[in-house]
């Protein structure tokens, strides 16, 4: 597997997450369908295709970088975009909060 296609799914994974974490928490009239739809689609995306996905990644980078196939400042970045994109939730919520603090 290219060193572009890896990073590619990661990058796919990365905007899904971030897409998925733009859900309005409010609940307009007529929008239940459709944030049921995307709460679905989040779920999918975090629970364990994501997870299954991710573990795969990880484990063929890792092997690219111990043949030295991949360099290893790009594995590290594909195995980051992995804690980032799991740990999303949280980064925003750290972020709101300290701005609720400061302001």
């Amino acid at each position: 597997m290219s060193r572009s296609i890896v990073l590619a799914l990661t990058a796919w994974l990365a905007a899904s997450a971030n897409a998925a974490a733009q859900v309005v928490t409010t609940n307009p009239q007529g929008s239940g369908p459709i944030l049921a739809s995307i709460a679905w689609i989040q779920g999918t995306l975090l629970g364990n295709v994501a997870t299954a996905v991710a573990v795969i990644a990880v484990a063929i980078v890792g092997f690219m970088m111990l043949t030295g196939r991949m360099n290893w400042r790009h594995g590290i970045t594909v195995i980051i975009g992995c804690f980032v994109l799991f740990g999303a939730a949280s980064i925003v919520a750290g972020i709101q909060a300290a701005a609720r603090a400061a302001g």
